[in-house]
This record gives structure tokens, sequence and C-alpha cells, in this order.
């Protein structure tokens, strides 16, 4: 069987170091057999959540942006890496809308009590980058995509988390993360 992987670019520097660790990501979930569907979300137009509320009568968002086909990727993609820059001890602007657009997926598992049908475990893995080395540097932003995947039904499965790098390009002097970043996409797309 087939795993298909949905990929997820929430830094907003196109070719900077978190694209170049999910890029890494994508080539070992490939190798893995997986199909890889990758997103970078700058590229696209993603309202934030305007808590209209919609989302409580049947689990779908009102707003109609580039957001509403990645509803069902997310859906249909047993398998999620999301890769961020940490901004200020969380993610991305960009990736916290998509974050907070996926209310309608909370709302579906929670408040109606409907379920994903899904053959495989649903899981999802982090990859962030942060410039500080301060030891709580990743909670906010790990807590935040814990529960992110809790609402898209998946299990928080796999991390990686780089402290000390912001130059663009500055990760290509570290190939241990790169080694690791490949590894986590080989084990993401595993049955």
């Amino acid at each position: 069987m087939e795993i298909r992987v949905l990929a997820i670019q929430g830094s907003p520097r196109k070719g900077g170091n978190t694209d170049l660790l999910l890029e890494e990501a994508i080539r070992g979930a490939r190798e893995e057999g997986a199909s890889v569907q990758k997103v970078v979300l700058v590229d696209l137009q993603i309202s934030p959540c305007l808590e209209l509320y919609a989302c409580r009568k049947e689990g779908i968002c009102a707003i109609r942006d580039d957001m509403t086909p990645l509803y069902d990727a997310m859906d249909l993609c047993p398998r999620m890496i999301l890769a961020s820059p940490v901004f200020f001890y969380s993610v991305s602007a960009t990736a916290k809308a998509f974050i907070d657009r996926a209310q309608a997926r909370w709302c579906r598992r929670y408040l109606l009590k409907r379920s994903i049908d899904s053959p495989v475990e649903r899981r999802g893995g982090f990859i962030a980058v942060g410039a500080t080395k301060g030891s709580q540097l990743f909670e906010g932003a790990r807590l935040t995509v814990r529960y992110f995947f809790d609402a898209i039904e998946m299990v928080y499965a796999e991390e990686l988390l780089v402290r000390g790098v912001d130059q663009k390009g500055e990760i290509l002097r570290h190939p241990q993360f790169l080694r690791e970043a490949f590894e986590l996409g080989r084990r993401i797309a595993r049955p």
C-alpha cells in the first residue's frame, strides 16, 4: 500500500533552512515509496480563523480560500510533515493560520463525533528550526503542533528540532541534521 504524505512548508523563506530540511524529509519519504504532496503556505492565501462558528454545524469551514482544498488533502493523507521556523516560541504566522483553520476538523472530531476512516495509523512529524539555543525554544511550537495533530486525528510521532541555525542555507553546514530529516521522512512513510 502506497502511503500518502502531506508536506507543509511553513516558512516564509523559500530555500531556507526549514525548506531544505523538509526537502530532505520528502526525499526520504519518497525513497520509502510514499507519494508526497508539498504545500508551500507562503504561496497561498489563507485567512486566519474568523470565529464564524459555521464549522460547529458540519465540521466545514465557511471561509472559501486556498485552505479549502487542504482539508481534503489532510483527510486523504494519513501522514503529514509540518515544517516551520520558530518565531517567538511558536510556529510562523503562515503555519499558525493553517493550524488555526483546522478548528473545523476539531469540531468534526470532538463536537460532531465524526472520525476519519483510515486503513493505516495517521501519524505526523514536526520539523522546526530556531535561531537561538534556549532550553525551551521549541516548547510553545511543539505544544501547538501536538494539539493540531490531535485535531486532525494524527499521532505526534516524529520531530526534528534544530537550535542555533538562522542564516539562509546555514543548515547545509550541518549534514547530520539533513540526514536526520531524511530518516524522519523515511520513518513517517512506513506503514
